[in-house]
């Protein structure tokens, strides 16, 4: 019996956008909407594994899927030694600087310049960048609440519209990079199972020409 191809798709937004794709390409996912408990869902010749965004670079790394849909801004923070053979086009927002709106900041003056973040390695990245020395502080979620509670003076996050800072009184200050989901493969089993992965590249390729 033919192995699967295991494919690592991120919860959300990004899940209905990237099952779309696969469909245009000839890949039928619908089995994943019927129920929402399940991780593991059987969709013909593909295994789909639904994950957190952040652990989809995992699991294609260590081989426990072969193929992945994973946001760019995941790869960056990551740094792992992935394929990425399509940007989809999908899941597009832009990483931003932001502060409060009625506390603005002088990052040259600041003696100690403090910025939350779910993206250290990408903060640090761009402050070294930007020549800025700053306290990085690492959060999981709630981003925008740092800067409310004095936690923090900025934050470094990722925004569609801009809708949520705006709500909670935060002004965006930079725009450090745009954010899509990319295809993301593991390059052992790309040279081990080429003859199915190859054909679903070029599939997907003319699904978002």
């Amino acid at each position: 019996m033919t192995r699967p191809i295991i494919l690592a798709l991120p919860k959300g937004r990004i899940l209905d956008e990237a099952a779309a794709v696969f469909a245009r390409a000839g890949y039928d996912l619908s089995a994943v909407f019927g129920d929402n408990r399940k991780l593991v869902h059987e969709c013909g010749l593909v295994r789909v594994l639904v994950l957190r965004n952040s652990d989809v670079p995992t699991y294609v790394a260590h081989g426990a899927a072969d193929v992945g849909v994973v946001g760019s801004d995941v790869l960056e923070e990551e740094g792992r030694e992935l394929y990425e053979p399509l940007d989809l086009g999908i899941g597009r927002c832009r990483m931003i600087v932001a502060e409060r709106a009625d506390h603005r900041v002088d990052e040259r003056a600041q003696s100690h310049l403090r910025i939350a973040t779910k993206y250290p390695r990408t903060t640090r990245a761009y402050l070294h960048r930007r020549g800025i020395t700053a306290e990085v502080i690492e959060l999981s979620g709630a981003i925008e609440l740092g800067p409310l509670t004095g936690l923090c003076d900025r934050i470094v996050d990722i925004t569609q519209t801009g809708e949520t800072l705006r709500q909670n009184g935060l002004v965006e200050v930079d725009t450090i990079g745009e954010v899509s989901s990319r295809l993301v493969i593991n390059p052992a089993r790309l040279k081990l199972d080429g003859d199915r992965l190859g054909p679903m590249i070029d599939a997907l390729e003319n699904a978002i020409k």
